[in-house]
């Protein structure tokens, strides 16, 4: 293995365990590694510290292990394992009520660059490195190993998250396949409700995995109200309100193919179409003409607003226009449930837009509760930077 050296002092982070090794931290590399390829790290005075994926960036080292060798022929086997367990700690797998759930959350199961989802047997994988792109035939291997015959197909979906370098083949496509599976997409369980997933044309790996539990807090409100779903993508949020007993729900987002999606959620789960209304256009433009207090209960989602740090400036100013907007269309004693999902927006900047959204209305607000993500997308305590999805439950006078 190469070998990378970092300057006088800048190895504290990984002593804390932390999972990168930035660029400015490096002193030389002994070698010329090419992207992705397994590099060891050593501190200054040559103590050998840990090992990862190399690449070229801000981020020189994603860090796949403080002690165990990558290289060693059960090193994904068990690191897949491992995470299975914590899922199993968290009732996912093998609930009657839940067939779907996040398996690998990169560097929160000690995976950088790597992200596998479950869907009732089929895991969908997304690289987010070149070192992960290319050990993609051995995590498919030791998927096999784990899960045995409940593993129906794993499907690789990294055309849109890998790295683009030169000779990576970035087209998505089934790494295995059990006798007799059909390549459609399938319908899961979440808390019981059914949701067709598409990982071949749907956004991410089909699904968006990490609002299940602030879905399942929405069906503890939504009963007898009248429901706005803006950024819905399939629909997640609106089935939990109308199983719960929501009067109406209107699904707002502005693609046609994930309003088909919804549409055929609202009656794989034998809801009256009388109940539902998907409305297929810009969710901030609806939103803008909505009448004042049509709505009992706002679910706000949208994709995240900032990628990186040089758009946080303009991402605050969104979600400051779209949280007033919100708040001040919702009904007396209505309720505003609206998230963030940029990782460069942390929990305090986004409750300080959020205040002054409200602020700006001039309406009584409180907030009932703290939203965040799942266990099963679960933040590696060395590894804030992991806690990327954040929300409030707003009670609006």
């Amino acid at each position: 293995m190469i070998k990378l050296f970092l300057k006088k002092g800048r190895d504290e982070s990984l002593r804390r365990f932390h999972p990168w090794v930035f660029s400015g931290a490096v002193a030389q590399i002994a070698g010329n590694p090419a992207e992705g390829d397994l590099v060891a790290v050593y501190s200054s005075e040559g103590e050998y510290l840990a090992c990862g994926h190399y690449q070229i960036g801000s981020i020189s080292v994603r860090i796949l292990s403080f002690d165990a060798d990558p290289q060693s022929p059960d090193f994904w086997r068990v690191s897949i394992a491992r995470a299975l367990e914590v899922r199993k700690a968290a009732g996912l797998f093998g609930s009657e009520a839940t067939s779907c759930f996040r398996l690998v959350h990169g560097e929160g199961d000690s995976l950088p660059g790597l992200i596998i989802d479950w869907y009732d047997g089929v895991c969908v994988l997304q690289a987010h490195s070149v070192g992960m792109f290319r050990a993609r035939q051995q995590i498919c291997s030791a998927l096999k190993d784990v899960f045995q015959d409940a593993l129906k197909a794993v499907y690789d979906k990294s055309s849109g998250t890998a790295p683009f370098k030169a000779g990576l083949e970035l087209v998505d496509g089934y790494l295995y396949k059990s006798e007799g599976f059909d390549e459609g997409p399938c319908t899961v369980l979440e808390n019981s409700n059914r949701f067709l997933v598409d990982w071949n044309k749907g956004q991410k790996t089909g699904f968006f995995l990490d609002q299940r539990e602030n879905r399942a807090l929405v069906g503890r409100y939504a009963a007898g109200h009248s429901v706005l779903n803006l950024f819905c993508y399939t629909g997640g949020f609106s089935i939990y309100a109308l199983a719960a007993g929501a009067r109406h729900v209107d699904s707002v987002d502005s693609s046609a193919r994930a309003m088909e999606l919804v549409d055929k959620n609202v009656a794989l789960n034998g809801f009256e179409s009388s109940r539902h209304t998907s409305l297929c256009c810009d969710a901030i433009s609806y939103l803008s003409g909505v009448p004042e207090g049509k709505y009992d209960l706002i679910i706000v989602d949208p994709p995240a607003f900032a990628k990186h740090r040089g758009a946080l400036k303009n991402a605050l100013r969104a979600y400051q226009r779209l949280n007033a907007a919100a708040i001040s269309k919702v009904a007396p004693g209505g309720l505003v449930f609206t998230f963030s999902c940029s990782q460069v927006v942390d929990r305090e900047m986004f409750s300080t837009v959020v205040f002054s959204a409200a602020a700006q209305t001039g309406r009584r607000v409180r907030i009932l509760d703290r939203l965040c993500q799942p266990a099963d997308h679960s933040v590696n305590i060395y590894h804030p930077e992991g806690e990327y999805l954040k929300g409030l439950l707003l009670y609006v006078e």
